[in-house]
């Protein structure tokens, strides 16, 4: 298994349970694992009873495992902040206050979050040395996709954003100042620079997310959720991302034969609907289903995670084949 492991899947499906239960089977098998959330509703504190900070902490009672939550909305303030202060040292004071405007008008648009997070995720995947599995809480597939679909657009992008500000510094300095001058002032240039080290920043996500990171998908056995998954595994082809396995979660579990009374009579209806939906799953879809979950009465935490970390056939042994190994 490589070292990034991510959990997508539309919003509800069950992720946070899936990602913690596969976290605590990493750590029972002895690698130093870190679970990362960037759920806003903090469920990852939910399931250990233990409240988790933008930083990694021991989860109390499971040695090997360590637990953050990224707040989505504090990444974006810290993101627009960068920002900010990074142009602000770049351009003429008489703009200062039109970039700050344009920065809030930022903020509001649709991406900010997702490239608010993308930093952060990068930060985690460099500093991740300390650990030999990171696994990944992600947000609702199409943020997700999005998030994982940046590199390679952003890289091009990039590209022919400094080709255009070489272009324009080399006129405009050769024309104050002269040929020699001119050059000096390219290699020093600091938009060049900054747009430099968001272009390494963004191939070293693609390279990793690529060769050393796998995704699963969690859905349920309900058409939404399956043909939400469909669009997401076409989706992340697209970006070269594959797909190792399918966890289908809150499956009905089948009432006993003596069983009667409506309570009864619908469980077993939903339990059988269930599985023609599971068999539909394992019909039109490519990719294995490495785990079929039952759903649970009581909230998933303590031995109920425990069960369903036994559950999840995905392998936790580092693979050595992997970069960085």
């Amino acid at each position: 298994m490589r070292k990034f492991v991510f959990f997508g899947g539309k919003g509800g499906v069950g992720k946070t349970t899936v990602s913690s239960a596969y976290g605590l089977r990493c750590a029972r098998d002895g690698l130093d694992t870190l679970l990362v959330s960037t759920d806003p509703a903090h469920s990852t504190s939910d399931v250990f009873d233990q409240r988790f900070g933008d930083e990694p902490e021991s989860v109390a009672g499971h040695e090997n495992l360590h637990a953050m939550e990224i707040d989505p909305d504090a990444e974006i303030e810290r993101h627009m902040a960068e920002i900010r202060s990074a142009m602000s040292d770049q351009v003429s004071p008489a703009i200062v206050n039109e970039i700050d405007r344009q920065i809030e008008l930022a903020h509001r648009t649709p991406g900010a979050y997702e490239a608010a997070l993308f930093d952060r995720f990068i930060d985690v995947m460099r500093n991740s040395e300390a650990y030999d599995r990171v696994i990944f809480d992600t947000s609702p597939t199409g943020g997700t996709l999005r998030l994982l679909a940046l590199p390679e657009f952003l890289e091009s992008w990039i590209d022919r954003l400094m080709a255009k500000r070489r272009e324009s510094v080399d006129l405009f300095e050769k024309a104050a100042i002269g040929d020699a001058e001119a050059r000096e002032k390219l290699a020093n240039d600091p938009i060049i620079e900054r747009l430099t080290d968001r272009k390494e920043t963004f191939e070293f996500a693609g390279r990793v997310l690529r060769e050393e990171a796998a995704f699963y998908l969690v859905l349920n056995p309900d058409d939404l959720s399956i043909e939400e998954s469909r669009r997401a595994i076409a989706d992340l082809s697209e970006a070269g991302l594959g797909v190792g396995g399918l966890i289908v979660n809150k499956v009905a579990p089948e009432p006993d034969p003596d069983e009667t009374g409506i309570g009864a009579t619908y469980l077993r209806e939903r339990h059988q609907t269930d599985r023609r939906r599971l068999e539909r799953i394992r019909e039109e879809f490519d990719e294995p289903v490495v785990a079929v979950l039952q759903q649970r009465v009581s909230e998933i935490k303590g031995d109920l995670l425990a069960e369903i970390a036994d559950e999840i056939g995905i392998e936790t042994a580092p693979d050595s084949s992997a970069a960085g190994d």
